[in-house]
């Protein structure tokens, strides 16, 4: 701060605003007062302020809130709080301290305390801004201990590195350990003394890996410092440390992962979206902090899903802090409106949370990147826009600098007709394979639009935007026409395969449909008995009786029919009971979940039981690993797809599958 260039301050204070900010102002500070904790995120943001003042004394209920409220926005832009408190109520500071606050001062204070640690706070937010530009650095993991006091204080990095949410003290730490490492490490603190002051050694830490830990006795202070290096906990040296509570990056390294984006030019603009669940601050009071953290996690694997799908492998996603997640990409601005409409639609779903059910949502701010711009002020423009959108009563996103585009449905809508009639419309072909043999015995086809300016886009905006232009029924024809035409001139080497195809919703209504359909399937060439027809559970909903009776003649006529997704909708059984199945397929959602709780194997042990019972064959949707291959397998499911074994493919990749 210099007489010329003022530093911004931004002051909440209840009782004493004008006070405080004469004080702030008579030092050279540039300050922006409030009174109302009402818009103060906004407010703060908007003052490009680095420190902000909360003034709880006398109100620490209310201080406490307005510290949750801007905690995210000063952790994101790298800054400081500094939370005034009065002498009877300092045991609020632990409080203050878990919600975000740096700094405190408690009065009575003089005023050249409170500027002193103004620029306390000042200095600190200078740091952590060097930080962001220093490189990829690892968070600082590390311990020491106070020989006089016989006290064990941790990093912030290592707590939350080993979900600690509280200062352990050492038999806690070391019933964390193996019997033999835990030899290790008392042995390495014996060998420890005036005359060999250093030692390392090392050991495994669940989730984590292998790790050192380096020791250092400090004569003066009588104390034992400790670096800890973990070589394990990420695959490559490089690469960054992984936030442990939600597996996404941290703050840190997702700001040097912008600044770089930012010092590689590209016609293909960066964009960056804040996302804040709504409503967590009551899952954790309501259900307790373990029951927070697991939705978390939950939260962060749902979002994580959408960007793998649809922005790629290259997207950044991390926690910034509480419940606000970063995503941030290269993609055209479309393609970014339709990932964050699959967030919040993701995010609306409701969360399991012990015996009960939350349902959250959230709000987004999305900023796109600027010429000069660095990754502090992108992260600032994106949470002006999150501020935005937590003050509006319905809008879940708002947008930095917003164009007044339409709505990106709405866009593709109108691009859609000319897109079948130009053959950007594909199909790709996803394996289904045996889990008993390991053989690919059928595919599902699954529809592309190769969009000009987009890229791929999956089926399931596609539909949506098809519904947005009243082209269900033309989209859905175009579709069993393109997929009936390639499958009947499939190469001898898939002759073997079964073929899924989806019928939507707008199919089962349509009078006629099964002579339609049929008349279809016969003039392609393809034999109606090594054809599945799927259906989901949002398609029948409106009519099961008309849905039984078509499905009925569709099997009578050598198809076979499945239900897609189940396990995902409010009218699963009554759906067993009264359709004509062959197949149950189990949402992917669900089949993933198996590997998760003993309470999820036992939902998913359930349906397949169920199914079997009623002599359904059951294909497991989204497997990705061999656990859950494993687990799915024990508990008697048959057919299985997913990136396990293929993502959806072109036929000659299908038939390199086969043969290879």
């Amino acid at each position: 701060m210099t007489a010329a260039h003022p530093a911004p301050l931004f002051i909440l204070s209840f009782r004493q605003r004008d006070e405080l900010a004469s004080l702030a102002a008579g030092a050279g500070w540039q300050v922006v007062a409030a009174r109302r904790a009402g818009g103060a995120e906004r407010r703060f943001l908007s003052s490009g302020a680095a420190v902000a003042v909360i003034d709880a004394r006398g109100a620490p209920e209310d201080g406490l809130g307005a510290t949750t409220m801007l905690s995210g926005a000063v952790e994101a832009n790298g800054g400081a709080m500094l939370v005034l408190v009065s002498r009877g109520e300092v045991g609020t500071i632990s409080a203050l301290f878990e919600a975000g606050a740096t700094h405190f001062l408690a009065s009575p204070f003089s005023e050249a305390e409170f500027l002193q640690a103004l620029r306390f706070a000042a200095r600190h937010a200078e740091r952590m801004a060097r930080e962001w530009a220093a490189g990829p650095v690892f968070t600082a993991l590390g311990w020491r201990y106070d020989l006089a006091a016989k006290a064990l204080v941790l990093t912030p990095g290592l707590m939350a590195l080993l979900a600690m949410d509280r200062e352990p003290g050492v038999r806690d730490v070391l019933r964390r350990l193996e019997p033999g490492d835990r030899a290790a490490a008392l042995a390495a603190l014996r060998r420890m003394s005036p005359a060999r002051p250093a030692t390392a050694f090392a050991h495994d830490a669940e989730g984590i890996g292998r790790i050192v830990q380096h020791l250092q006795w400090d004569v003066d202070r009588q104390r034992i410092d400790a670096v800890v290096e973990p070589l394990g906990s990420a695959p490559e040296p490089a690469a960054e440390l992984r936030e442990a509570l939600a597996g996404a990056r941290d703050a840190g390294s997702a700001r040097r992962w912008l600044a770089r984006q930012l010092e590689s030019p590209s016609e293909i603009p960066l964009h960056t979206m804040l996302v804040a669940l709504n409503r967590f601050d009551m899952v954790n009071t309501a259900y307790g902090r373990a029951a927070g953290d697991a939705l978390l996690r939950s939260a962060q694997k749902r979002i994580d899903d959408v960007v793998r799908e649809m922005l790629g492998r290259d997207g950044l996603i991390a926690r910034m802090s509480g419940s606000t997640f970063v995503v941030a990409a290269r993609a055209p601005r479309l393609r970014i409106d339709l990932a964050l409409a699959r967030i919040a639609g993701e995010l609306a779903r409701p969360f399991v949370t012990g015996e009960s059910i939350a349902v959250l949502g959230c709000r987004i701010g999305l900023a796109q990147a600027q010429e000069g711009d660095t990754a502090a002020t992108l992260l600032r423009r994106a949470s002006e826009a999150l501020a935005e959108a937590r003050e509006s009563d319905s809008a879940t996103m708002r947008v930095a600098d917003a164009d007044g585009d339409g709505a990106p449905i709405d866009r593709l809508a109108v691009e859609l007709n000319q897109a079948m009639d130009r053959g950007e419309i594909g199909i790709l072909f996803q394996p289904q394979v045996s889990v008993s043999s390991g053989e690919i015995i059928g595919v599902e086809a699954l529809a592309r639009w190769e969009h000009r300016a987009l890229g791929t886009i999956g089926a399931e905006t596609l539909f949506a935007a098809a519904a947005r232009a009243d082209l269900d029924i033309g989209l859905s024809d175009h579709i069993q026409k393109l997929v009936l035409a390639q499958a009947a001139a499939w190469p001898a080497s898939l002759g073997g395969l079964r073929l899924s195809l989806n019928l939507t919703a707008g199919d089962i209504a349509r009078p006629g449909f099964a002579d339609l359909f049929l008349d279809r399937v016969d003039s392609s060439g393809f034999p109606r008995a090594r054809l599945t027809l799927e259906i989901t559970e949002s398609g029948l909903i409106e009519d099961l009786g008309i849905a039984s009776s078509l499905l009925s003649v569709l099997r009578g006529a050598g198809c076979r029919i499945a239900i897609d997704d189940f396990g995902t909708g409010y009218s699963s059984l009554a759906y067993l009971k009264a359709l004509p199945l062959d197949y149950l397929k189990i949402d992917k959602k669900l089949a993933q979940d198996i590997t998760g709780s003993p309470r999820d194997r036992v939902v998913v042990r359930g349906v397949i039981d169920m199914a079997r019972s009623l002599g359904l064959t059951v294909i497991a949707e989204g497997v990705e690993n061999e656990a859950q291959l494993e687990a799915l397998a024990a508990e008697g499911c048959q057919i299985y797809q997913g990136f396990l074994c293929s993502e959806a493919v072109s036929v000659a990749a299908l038939v390199a599958l086969v043969t290879g």
